[in-house]
């Protein structure tokens, strides 16, 4: 199966990318990388590599190594533009997240809201994590013009650890942690009919993540074809439940 993966030229999150391609590449299926413009060589978030502040945050080693394995393969060298892109091409859609500036690119691209909204349309896997459920929030039904997530449970970034980690990093890094001036969970949440029984927060984490051999601290909510996780700690079993979508 196909499987499309938008991302912005540069500063998409590490894990919610490279760990989805690694799951479903070792399942035997096609992932298909697309960019704003046709043949960008995305980059991750270099913060993420290094380590945000003291070499704390950033991605785990294990992740970091499906990165670099990620950026020797032909399909993220070869991306396709988003605007050239027929949705009824692929059997399912990822949509991952980061917070760094250029996230914002992809973020907030209409382009992207409308390729993202055909594919909707079709009910097939849709999946998005952390940040990249922005899209999904501000994406509109062309055919009825309400939104995407309007009677879908969901999670995304909750806010707490959105607000934790700017405060942590503020006196250093400034906004690095503030992609917008609202926070992603009152954005996802203002998408909702009913928040209160539509989004799902999931158990308090801070530095505990999910890992190739343990779900445990994972969180994910699925919503018929739909699949939402909250932050890169989530990756794993995010991946492994779009496998289950997807078959």
């Amino acid at each position: 199966m196909r499987v499309l993966l938008p991302v912005p030229d540069r500063d998409f999150d590490v894990t919610e990318v490279s760990v989805p391609w690694r799951i479903l590449r070792d399942a035997g299926h096609d992932v298909v990388f697309a960019t704003e413009r046709a043949g960008t060589r995305p980059a991750a978030d270099p913060r993420l590599l290094s380590g945000v502040i003291f070499g704390q945050l950033g991605a785990t080693e294990e992740a970091k190594r499906c990165y670099e394995e990620l950026t020797r393969a032909d399909e993220f060298t070869a991306t396709a533009a988003w605007s050239d892109l027929d949705p009824a091409a692929f059997d399912g859609l990822i949509l991952p997240g980061g917070h760094a500036p250029g996230m914002r690119q992809y973020l907030g691209s209409p382009v992207l809201r409308q390729l993202v909204a055909r594919f909707w349309s079709l009910d097939r896997p849709v999946g998005a994590i952390c940040h990249g459920v922005l899209v999904l929030a501000r994406a509109t039904d062309p055919a009825t013009g309400r939104g995407l997530l309007a009677d879908r449970r969901t999670t995304c970034l909750p806010k707490y650890m959105e607000r934790t980690a700017y405060l942590t990093t503020a006196w250093r890094l400034g906004r690095y942690y503030r992609t917008y001036p609202a926070y992603v969970e009152d954005e996802v949440k203002s998408a909702l009919d009913d928040s209160g029984s539509q989004f799902q927060r999931g158990p308090r984490v801070l530095t505990c993540r999910g890992t190739a051999t343990d779900d445990t601290p994972a969180f994910v909510v699925t919503d018929r074809n739909y699949l939402s996780a909250r932050w890169p700690g989530d990756a794993y079993l995010f991946g492994r439940r779009f496998l289950e979508l997807l078959k």
